[in-house]
């Protein structure tokens, strides 16, 4: 079979457990064969039935070369059921391969959720642990101990089938007959939890038996309850005082049969060993007070309280759409070090998000360890200060079992450095180790060149995004922040697009995003919604509208588009009801301009305006894919007279654009804020005036640094790109890597030889704004791009950057149709680039060799090789056009 399919997915997962609405069935394809493509594909969906299964839905032989967004049309899904879908796909020689994967549903109907919210009891009757010494600060001293909630129950039978859906204000782990439940971490995860709150399903048919079983979890205070942010105040100033949790467990009989066990005032509760748990402040756990069996069937409930059922309140429950928090890799120690006695800094490598795990030997009961974390180390110490009100700290107390392992199950942190405390005798290296955690999302984006630094580069960029894409794209992960910054995420969106299977998550935020924004149109700077209550600024509130733009160019699927289409009209809508001059001015918010420039400040009304602009151009470009023609008509025209006042207010006759900065020269080119071609060129030779006289570095905030390399490549200057790339002096991107930096610094100057470490007010070590060149790696360097028109990389435009610095580079992107692999390196000879192209569209590439250069595949000119066309030879490239199939080409090059 020449072509197949892979990476089966349902609106966008990999067999997801909680559908509720007619779903879209995705795949990839590969093949071998030069030349081959979808012709057609058959979906046939089956209900996995107690009694056997029983087709709902045959789509029939659908010819179309498009793999992504089949949308279902069969009898509506039942709840809590599992399905299986089979994919038949046909290649242009008539042959079919055939691939099945699963997906599952979640509750269906709201009428059909019979579970009640449920809490601890005011009244305990069983004695709480005591809060002894917890004595890291007054402030944790607030926080409240983790419960424990517990439900037995008789079966005569083992269910067919059995399905649990569970949710909590605040964050919950799950159990069934001791064993835990589903992969997720903190769930459920952090949402706008006024107006939806999300639940997770899963399968837990393999885990009851005859006879008495046990359903059980244990409840923390997470975002709900805790501290969250800059603002000092937790608990019922946010969203509630106590956290809840809810649980329905639906159990199918062969026979067809359906019974419900669910949260009510029949479960029992008492409070845990973990004394409190918070986000931003550890957690705290005594196992003197540990009771092993709780969660097992049989378990002595004796003392235990009543749980107290809180509300029935099923409104705002929407299920999980994207992978949750998970852990995803463990790191050991890269070293120990013994500072005093009963004091070790651990040192794991990498500045990460997640939590330590440590196993102790023959420590005594009552033995206290305490855990602190920290990204950099101050003169072999651990460097907190950057903290600011966050005390990522975690407490053990032993119990005096010869090994215990102590790992915290309700918080995270960042850090790349642990100072172990109280531990007495050594502590083995192989002992510790570091867990991370974030959204469990593939990573789809490669790179890797003969150039360390570069490398180092990129894996700094992907860790920053592994750390900061925790529940929602946060701004940092390690002080009292956290928080869902819209411009952070847009500049950083085609970067983390490219690099991991992010859209899931990024669609799913867009939610809370439009539930954030105001009566008058106006998106917030932060999402979810809890401080900075203003409008959004120019570039923060535009995340709003640039980031569904961004989603739907990397996957393809317009339903992104038709869930935010009316909330940018909105936005757009909001500004220009404010500024009828059509220069931005007012309704700003904190209006941050480019946020952290070097050496330059770019006009902040140039910035706002020119976001005005292309806000205005990707909300009518969205109307027009979505068939709205007379509004995208409308807004087009908007769009030409906002570029008119933009061009008359800031771009002068010679090409100078107001303030003289590459932010501003930016800006003006990336948005196409030009009148024609010659005055874009005049422009274009401003801005590399601009990057020359600064010495060829970036003077450029975070809002336009990631245009730098992409528009000087544009406009014939991609040696000035690369200069820039490769350089490693303040500011740079590798003047962090040279300094040692594992992910992106918040500031260019982060720390210095000169200066030492900047102001810890605001000082982040992984903050992945800088760090949105990474897309550029791949569109550029390597050349994997899509024609712009397209989506979904439905029209690969192939074109490689032969970076003079390196001596070879190779990467990869997974794209919505294939595995898109982009590999160069350079001879005496010239270049060979090895290029895969995935079935479907042939893909054009452009080369740059002139009219009089031969390029060979195999010795052979490829007019003579298979799926080539050569369809442009020009002065200074030349354009084929290259059908599906792998290829290596030699050429010459200056």
């Amino acid at each position: 079979m020449s072509v197949a399919a892979y990476d089966l997915s349902v609106d966008g997962q990999r067999e997801p457990q909680g559908i509720v609405t007619s779903p879209t069935f995705s795949w990839r394809l590969r093949s071998a064969d030069r030349g081959s493509r979808q012709l057609a594909y058959r979906i046939r969906v089956d209900a996995l039935l107690p009694g056997g299964r029983v087709r709902v839905w045959e789509s029939g032989r659908v010819e179309t070369i498009e793999t992504t967004a089949a949308r279902y049309r069969g009898y509506p899904l039942s709840s809590s059921a599992a399905y299986e879908w089979t994919l038949d796909i046909e290649d242009a020689t008539g042959e079919t391969s055939t691939t099945t994967s699963r997906f599952a549903t979640g509750i269906v109907h709201p009428d059909e959720w019979s579970a009640a919210w449920i809490g601890k009891n005011p009244v305990f009757r069983k004695t709480a642990v005591p809060p002894q010494d917890t004595d890291i600060s007054f402030t944790v001293n607030k926080l409240q101990q983790v419960r424990r909630f517990v439900r037995h129950f008789q079966l005569d039978a083992v269910p067919e089938s059995a399905r649990v859906h569970a949710s909590a204000r605040g964050i919950y782990r799950l159990y069934v007959n001791g064993t835990r439940v589903g992969t997720d971490e903190l769930a459920p995860g952090w949402t706008e939890y006024r107006d939806r709150i999300t639940y997770q399903s899963w399968d837990v048919s393999g885990l009851l038996r005859v006879g008495q079983n046990s359903i059980a979890a244990l409840l923390g205070d997470g975002w709900y309850v805790g501290f969250i942010g800059t603002d000092r105040r937790h608990q019922a100033q946010h969203y509630g005082k106590e956290p809840a949790l809810l649980v329905q467990l639906m159990l199918d009989a062969e026979d067809g049969g359906r019974s419900v066990i669910a949260t009510d005032d029949s479960w029992r509760e008492a409070p845990s060993e973990i004394i409190y748990a918070d986000q931003l402040m550890g957690q705290y756990e005594d196992s003197r007070h540990e009771e092993p069996d709780w969660h097992l069937p049989g378990s002595d409930l004796e003392g235990w309280s009543n749980a107290v059922v809180v509300d029935h309140d099923h409104s705002k429950l929407t299920p999980e759409v994207d992978p949750g928090v998970r852990r995803t890799l463990t790191l050991p120690a890269v070293s120990v070090t013994e500072r005093e006695p009963r004091r070790h800094i651990v040192d794991f490598g990498q500045n990460l998000v997640g939590r330590v795990s440590l196993t102790v030997r023959g420590q005594a009961a009552g033995t206290r360890i305490q855990l602190n974390h920290a990204e950099v180390l101050d003169a072999g110490e651990l460097y907190t200060a950057n903290l600011r009100t966050a005390e990522p700290v975690d407490v053990f107390w032993t119990n005096g079992a010869a090994e215990q392992t102590f790992e915290p199950r309700f918080t995270l942190h960042g850090f790349r450095f642990a100072e172990v405390q109280g531990l007495d005798g050594d502590l083995d290296p192989a002992d510790i180790s570091a867990v991370v955690l974030h959204n469990g999302f593939d990573i789809i984006g490669e790179f890797a060149s003969s150039s360390p630094a570069l490398d180092r580069l990129f894996r700094n960029i992907e860790w920053g995004l592994r750390g900061n894409f925790v529940s929602i794209p946060t701004d940092c992960p390690q002080r009292d922040e956290r928080l869902g910054w819209l411009a952070d995420a847009q500049v950083f969106a085609p970067t983390a697009l490219a690099i991991a299977d992010v859209a899931p998550l990024l669609r799913r935020w867009m939610r809370d995003v439009r539930s954030a924004q105001s009566d008058d149109g106006a998106f917030p700077d932060i999402a979810p919604h809890l401080i900075h209550l203003r409008e959004g600024a120019p570039a923060w509130g535009d995340g709003g509208v640039t980031i569904p733009w961004n989603i739907y160019r990397a996957t393809g699927d317009d339903v992104i588009l038709r869930e935010s289409a009316e909330s940018m009209i909105a936005w757009v809508r909001h500004i220009e009801r404010h500024n009828t001059d059509l220069i931005w001015r007012n309704q700003v918010g904190n209006n941050y301009g480019d946020w952290l420039q070097v050496g330059a400040e770019t006009r902040k009304d140039l910035l706002a305006t020119a976001y005005f602009a292309y806000s205005t151009d990707l909300t009518a470009r969205s109307l027009r894919v979505l068939g709205r023609t007379e509004e995208a008509d409308e807004l087009e025209s908007l769009h030409a007279r906002i570029v008119e006042a933009y061009r008359n207010e800031f771009v002068e006759a010679d090409g100078t654009v107001a303030g003289d900065t590459q932010g501003a020269y930016l800006l003006t080119l990336a948005f196409d804020l030009h009148a024609d071609e010659a005055e874009r060129a005049r422009i274009a030779n401003r801005l590399v005036e601009a990057v020359v006289r600064a010495g060829t570095t970036l003077t450029a905030g975070f809002v336009t640094v990631g245009l730098l390399c992409p528009i000087l490549a544009e406009i014939g200057r991609e040696d000035l790109a690369f200069q820039l790339l490769h350089n490693e002096q303040y500011p740079s991107w590798l003047y962090s890597v040279k300094n040692g930096a594992t992910t992106i610094w918040e500031r260019w100057d982060g720390w210095s030889s000169e200066g030492g470490f900047q102001s810890a007010r605001m000082n982040s070590f992984n903050h992945y704004s800088l760090g949105s060149v990474g897309e550029w790696f791949l569109s550029g360097i390597l050349g994997i791009r899509q024609s712009e028109t397209s989506a979904g990389f439905r029209q690969l435009a192939l074109a490689p950057r032969f970076d003079p610095h390196l001596d070879h580079a190779t990467g990869a992107l997974e794209t919505p149709r294939g595995r898109v692999e982009s590999s160069w390196k350079r001879d005496s000879n010239g270049i060979t680039w090895q290029v895969t192209v995935p079935p479907g569209p042939a893909a054009t590439a452009q080369l740059p060799c002139t009219s009089d250069s031969t390029i060979t595949e195999g010795g052979i000119e490829i007019s003579r090789s298979t799926g080539i066309t050569v369809t442009e030879l020009g002065s200074a490239c030349t354009t084929l056009q290259l059908e599906p199939g792998t290829y290596s080409l030699q050429f010459p090059v200056d």
